[in-house]
């Protein structure tokens, strides 16, 4: 697992890249903050003991995406090429068959880089922040804490009929994150059935709504615009603004995101490495 001071030195390089360029990377905290340090997941190099280049690895079952960086002094210098081979060498270890890079849509150095390297334009997520705008309160939409043992099955049949994963990836990525702290994961409930799922990460003053999912049987009921207000108020009510990631192309989701007064901010691009 990463340490505090590995996690503070990962913070303090990003704020420095996004400083000079005026993005936002997407390096997943919440998954940072919960390595278990089974596996070699990321990647550091270090110039005078100080942190000028680091790459992370997410594995979503037999997918794995790479977010990394390297300080605006020490670029040009193949300190991104080295750390993205090393991830590479790690991924084809693990038998990796999909490796995405994420980069945000804004930087024109990943840009320029990329266009170096083997890999393809794959597809754009937009990050949404919540205005403040009236919610919809509904007592036959409940959410209840998710429970392991009780709701796994459930959680896997929601991924793969809700986001067409393939129900291995699916098993092996449920399994990566049951225990990750700060993590609120819940089952939603429509006049006491399953109707779905969401899962919310509190990190560094900001709530992040991930996996989001209705049964496809179950949408255009409005199931899911209440049971995404409900997280919402409740995430509001602590005095945390909440964010969410959406795919660009996923209409449906935009349009009720936006429903519920989210507006986007900023897009990151996914590129498939060949």
């Amino acid at each position: 697992m990463l340490s505090k001071e590995q996690i503070a030195e990962i913070k303090e390089l990003k704020d420095i890249c996004e400083k000079e360029e005026e993005y936002e990377l997407k390096l997943n905290f919440d998954m940072l903050e919960n390595r278990n340090g089974e596996k070699k997941e990321d990647f550091f190099h270090y110039i005078d003991g100080i942190l000028v280049g680091f790459l992370g690895s997410y594995y979503f079952g037999r997918t794995v995406e790479f977010c990394g960086m390297v300080h605006p002094s020490y670029r040009r210098k193949g300190i991104f090429t080295a750390l993205l081979e090393e991830g590479l060498e790690e991924a084809r270890k693990r038998a990796a068959t999909s490796v995405l890079l994420n980069a945000p849509a804004a930087s024109q150095t990943a840009k320029a880089f990329l266009e170096k390297i083997p890999c393809s334009y794959a597809f754009s997520e937009h990050q949404m922040k919540w205005h403040n705008t009236d919610l919809i309160e509904d007592a036959t939409i409940s959410l209840r804490p998710y429970d392991y043992t009780q709701d796994k099955e459930v959680e896997i049949q929601l991924d793969v009929l809700g986001f067409g994963m393939v129900e291995e990836d699916v098993r092996a990525y449920v399994e990566t994150i049951k225990e990750q702290e700060g993590d609120q994961r819940m089952i939603i409930e429509a006049d006491g059935k399953i109707a779905g799922k969401i899962r919310v990460s509190e990190t560094d003053g900001e709530a992040w709504i991930y996996g989001f999912v209705i049964f496809p049987e179950l949408r255009g009921q409005g199931i899911g615009r209440r049971a995404l207000s409900k997280v919402v108020k409740m995430e509001n009510e602590k005095g945390f603004p909440v964010f969410l990631d959406v795919e660009a192309k996923n209409a449906r989701a935009l349009k009720l995101y936006e429903s519920c007064g989210f507006q986007s901010y900023q897009s990151q691009d996914y590129y498939e490495y060949k």
